[in-house]
């Protein structure tokens, strides 16, 4: 899936693993995806208290869902992370880092009070664009 990684010179590079944008030619197949938590094939919370392994868990599942339309992180052109604490924002793009090594998807990240449960500490959803 082309995907085309804009950058403009008039703006300071991205802080962390992400694109300040990301385009794709119509006509493609899109998949939104819903917001990916850190929950196991059981649908159990795992990795309490530890941002990185939740994290990992989330781009797994995220991972596995896209595969289901015969598409990968590769065709991730937009994510958005809602965090419970943005201090967190480093440690997220180390492990993002290892997810989208090559032009990484447009981004978000929201720091928000709560997830839908309270031992979640991130949350993402995402969009992707493929050939049809």
């Amino acid at each position: 899936m082309p995907k085309h990684i804009l950058h403009s010179p008039k703006i300071a590079p991205p802080s962390g693993v992400f694109s300040q944008a990301t385009m794709v030619d119509s006509p493609r197949r899109l998949v939104f995806v819903s917001g990916m938590t850190s929950r196991d094939a059981t649908g159990a919370v795992v990795h309490v208290g530890d941002i990185e392994a939740q994290t990992r868990q989330v781009l797994k599942n995220l991972k596995a869902v896209l595969a289901e339309a015969g598409a990968t992180l590769d065709d991730v052109v937009k994510v958005t992370v809602f965090v419970r604490d943005i201090g967190d924002f480093r440690a997220i793009h180390e492990v993002r880092r290892a997810y989208f090594p090559k032009d990484p998807p447009a981004s978000s990240m929201v720091e928000v009070s709560r997830l839908v449960d309270e031992r979640m500490l991130i949350e993402i959803e995402a969009i992707a664009a493929l050939d049809r």
